[in-house]
């Protein structure tokens, strides 16, 4: 393992920048830099940040079962080289992680070819059919988390069996919310674009309602909760609500929802997600929530297909692409934008995702190299066919933006460049 000083740096420490030297020996953070450094690899960081890596809560990484949209080692490559050092694997897999058999599928492979920290999902529901209760109790041993990302948990009695278990072995519930007794046949936002177009809808209340129905069973159980892509401005306003209660409640948004309203809407694959792109005063009122702290983090829900199968607009299936993308969108759209500050940021997308799911990602003398170099100056066009990712769908393809990283390490080794 070799040993690095990063030389006139802006470094993020506990909550604010400051500029100073720091070297890393044995895949630890130092602050003592020696008189010798020839034993060192020293990199002149000067007007370039060095930020805690980032932690994405909400990744879909394919494998096992869907290799063809992307592989373990594909995505966390897209993710070293974006800055990330861990990302959280949703269980819409085959099989699906409902059992520590069929957990391990996937655990082996993240073993053997993931290039940062891949932390899996283990699913509420066997199948993710909402049918039966997956072997929470055994699963608990190897997850922090449960979740059923893809649909909802329709059941209310289901979903208070498995807060009650995730309780009762200090896991959290990470829930998609989405009622579907509500969706009639919707694929985009039931909105002005939708009507203007003859598409049919989504209703918020497919969304809001269920975040309702699940805040009010957390307030009975106590479980940790954590709201997925929130994308309506109800959504904001129950969970806002429930924070004021004292409710374990934390929630993300994606880029898109922050950038994006249906009035900016293409008849193209690249716009096509569930939640789907909402109204401006969805989109307003998620800044908002960024802002106040209602939301929490910045998650990706980065979900490659081929493209084929996001060749059909906007009755395209669902998921977009966002590793490669998220952090030099946000810095560009909102800090640079006046909406938030970089420190804001840095604790959207690493030091909240990292509390609230019990990582120790944090720059400190004595911890383990976590940390990614930035030029925030780098102005450049994002370029979707040179993402690492074999996923090359999102609607931020051509955007100019600022932010480039230049070297990740990750667990104190550098996983990017390699």
């Amino acid at each position: 393992m070799n040993n690095y000083i990063l030389k006139n740096g802006t470094v993020y420490l506990d909550g604010q920048f400051v500029k100073k030297d720091l070297a890393i020996v044995a895949g630890k953070v130092s602050f003592s830099i020696p008189s010798n450094t020839s034993s060192f690899i020293v990199v002149d960081c000067l007007n370039k940040h060095i930020l805690p890596g980032f932690v994405d809560v909400h990744v879909h990484l394919r494998e096992p079962g869907f290799s063809y949209k992307e592989t373990i080692k594909s995505g966390t490559t897209a993710g070293a080289s974006a800055g990330y050092s861990a990302v959280f694997s949703m269980p819409n897999l085959k099989p699906v992680p409902d059992s520590v058999e069929n957990l391990m599928v996937q655990k082996n492979i993240i073993d053997s070819d993931a290039v940062i920290k891949v932390y899996p999902y283990a699913s509420i529901t066997k199948g993710q059919k909402g049918e039966r209760l997956s072997d929470l109790e055994q699963l608990a041993d190897y997850v922090l988390a449960f979740s059923d990302d893809g649909v909802g948990v329709q059941d209310d009695n289901m979903m208070k069996q498995a807060m009650q278990i995730a309780k009762s072995r200090d896991k959290l519930i990470v829930a998609h919310c989405e009622d579907n007794s509500l969706l009639n046949g919707g694929y985009i936002h039931d909105g002005e674009y939708a009507k203007a177009h003859g598409h049919k809808g989504i209703s918020s209340a497919s969304e809001y309602k269920q975040v309702e129905r699940d805040l009010e069973l957390v307030k009975q159980i106590g479980v940790k909760y954590h709201v997925c892509h929130v994308s309506a401005k109800e959504s904001v306003s129950a969970i806002r609500k429930a924070k004021s209660e004292g409710v374990n409640v934390t929630a993300e948004t994606g880029p898109h929802y922050l950038v994006f309203d249906d009035s900016m809407l293409k008849e193209d694959g690249a716009y096509k997600m569930n939640p789907p792109i909402r109204a401006k005063e969805d989109r307003l009122a998620l800044i908002e929530g960024i802002k106040d702290g209602t939301i929490d983090m910045i998650a990706t829900d980065h979900a490659p297909h081929s493209a084929e199968e996001k060749s059909n607009g906007l009755k395209s299936i669902n998921g977009i692409v966002g590793l490669e993308t998220a952090f030099p969108v946000c810095y560009t759209k909102l800090v640079k934008g006046g909406e938030i500050s970089l420190e804001k940021l840095v604790a959207l997308m690493s030091q909240n995702p990292s509390k609230r799911f019990g990582l120790d990602i944090e720059i400190n003398e004595g911890r383990t190299a976590n940390l990614c170099v930035f030029d925030l100056e780098n102005e450049y066009k994002i370029r979707s066919q040179e993402f690492y990712s074999k996923g090359k769908c999102t609607p931020f393809d051509g955007m100019e933006v600022y932010g480039k990283c230049l070297m990740n390490f990750t667990d104190g080794k550098l996983v990017y460049p390699k």
